[in-house]
């Protein structure tokens, strides 16, 4: 039998504002700084004023460097453009995964049809963290659909999981990854319930947007934790007390130094010092937004 993984700690998450915008973040946390090679975890939920004009609403533009931005949409949709001129939209169901490299310059706004008529938009965001070796590659993005994104249900259908990255019941996610990362979409049922093997080696931790989940059995898991796994064992097992909707990621460590200022994620200051120099000085691009 595979040994369970145990919980190292649960972290719920926190209100904070980033620029006016009001969300929970789950990660960093108090004493947790990162649960290498993830830095970050926000999970935003807000609904627009009807009418609302894409153009004030969302993130307007702004730079990355270093590691990779990760959105999981669950409500609505989000506009992604950036300086290599893409232009994409992705629905609820669906991710947007950037890899920033050498540096980017990418707005986030919400679909024009959802702002205007005034609709819910719900993402999570979460930062990955690139090996130093691939900090000042070119920049990529790929914008994945929920019809996409391979899916497997349990027996019973009460749980559905989408495997975005890594492998799960022998379904690769297609998004391709710096270093090996699994990033899965779980939505459960009430008395749902699935085994998930996580690599021992690798950190990882299971968030709730909502709902509620005992974690091996006996942990009780409420709406907006951060469950960490501790690394020792293979084998999680969730089951669903009420209709829950969750995340699981976890990958394989770095194991390098970190430094970061804002949007600048590198392994020295005096790397992102010439983040800083790069950025004023246009050298990771321009993004003029066209709204229509």
């Amino acid at each position: 039998m595979k040994k369970d993984k145990k919980l190292k700690k649960v972290l719920p998450a926190f209100k904070v504002n980033m620029g006016g915008i009001i969300l929970d973040q789950a990660l960093p946390h108090k004493n947790v700084e990162m649960i290498d090679p993830f830095l970050l975890v926000h999970h935003l939920e807000h609904t627009f004023d009807k009418g609302t004009v894409q153009a004030n609403a969302g993130v307007p533009p702004h730079p990355h460097r270093g590691f990779a931005p990760v959105s999981f949409v669950f409500k609505g949709g989000v506009h992604h453009r950036d300086s290599t001129d893409k232009s994409s939209v992705v629905y609820a169901g669906g991710t947007q995964w950037m890899h920033a490299g050498k540096g980017i310059v990418h707005s986030e706004r919400p679909a024009k049809e959802v702002a205007e008529a005034g609709e819910t938009w719900e993402l999570i965001q979460f930062w990955v963290n690139a090996p130093a070796k691939y900090k000042m590659t070119e920049p990529e993005y790929v914008g994945l659909d929920k019809d996409n994104t391979p899916l497997s249900c349990t027996a019973d259908g009460k749980v559905e999981v989408g495997v975005v990255a890594g492998t799960f019941d022998n379904l690769q996610g297609p998004i391709s990854t710096l270093t090996p990362i699994m990033a899965l979409r779980l939505t459960f049922n009430e008395e749902g319930e699935v085994d998930i093997p996580v690599p021992e080696n690798y950190n990882g931790f299971v968030y709730l947007l909502d709902g509620a989940l005992t974690y091996n059995g006996e942990t009780k898991l409420k709406s907006k934790d951060l469950a960490w796994l501790d690394n020792e064992g293979v084998m999680i097992k969730l089951k669903a007390t009420k209709n829950t909707r969750a995340i699981l990621l976890a990958g394989q460590p770095i194991n390098e130094p970190v430094a970061t200022y804002g949007p600048f994620v590198m392994n020295e200051q005096s790397e992102i010092m010439q983040a800083m120099r790069d950025y004023q000085v246009g050298n990771m691009g321009k993004l003029d937004e066209v709204f229509e």
